[in-house]
């Protein structure tokens, strides 16, 4: 395998001098390409800042990014949007569905954002509504779904621009145990099946036990799982 994510010296600060809020304290660590992996803690351990500067939603404070063995740091603005649109996908715990449209529009939404065609867009978002069992829910709008469906439809989403990574955070928090597994076994199958990197934020300790390495933060820093 190779490294598709490293991080050296991750350091993230708020506050100014008089007061300031270490939410990481200097982490390393490298991903490989198609491994899964559960970014594990208790809340306010960092390992929601820890994935946002991963998946490049948030810039650390200090120290240096690499995606695919590129130094992304000084990276900015249209040149940071670009690579997360084409390399992530991204599956939250919140659904964020636009209830005025419908679920092929939900989906083909990043193709819509990224200049794409259509014809092809919808094409596409046909394909990932497939690959989540719910191409009979294309006209639908997001107010007539299920919770799981919901999420099964975010999960569409992420995977229609054909990312490398797909990041999760707390992807099973608001559904039921029954739904919940469907919602895992979906994106475990992914990774599996089409060797799409999983990184998952989670309490779940079942859910983080499936994953091949489970990475501890505590107080802003790796615990274990480098």
């Amino acid at each position: 395998m190779s490294v598709i994510i490293e991080g050296k010296g991750l350091t993230k600060s708020y506050g100014n001098k008089a007061s300031i809020f270490m939410a990481l304290k200097g982490v390393d660590l490298s991903i490989e390409k198609g491994e899964s992996v559960a970014i594990v803690g208790k809340s306010g351990s960092g390992k929601t800042t820890l994935m946002h500067i991963l998946s490049l939603m948030d810039k650390q404070s200090a120290g240096s990014l690499y995606i695919n063995q590129e130094d992304v740091s000084r990276y900015k603005g249209k040149q940071l949007d670009h690579l997360r649109n084409e390399e992530f996908g991204f599956v939250f715990q919140q659904f964020f569905l636009n209830p005025r449209d419908t679920v092929l529009e939900n989906v083909a939404l990043p193709l819509k954002i990224a200049g794409v065609s259509k014809r092809e867009r919808y094409e596409r978002a046909r394909k990932a509504l497939k690959a989540v069992k719910l191409e009979n829910k294309a006209k639908n709008k997001g107010t007539d779904l299920s919770g799981g469906e919901k999420q099964r439809v975010c999960i569409a989403r992420a995977l229609v621009g054909s990312p490398q990574v797909i990041f999760a955070d707390e992807p099973t928090g608001n559904l039921d145990s029954n739904t919940g597994a469907t919602v895992e076994e979906i994106l475990f199958s992914l990774n599996r099946n089409q060797g799409i990197t999983l990184i998952i934020v989670t309490h779940d300790k079942e859910l983080a036990d499936k994953c091949d390495r489970q990475i501890l933060i505590k107080d802003g820093e790796i615990i274990t799982g480098q």
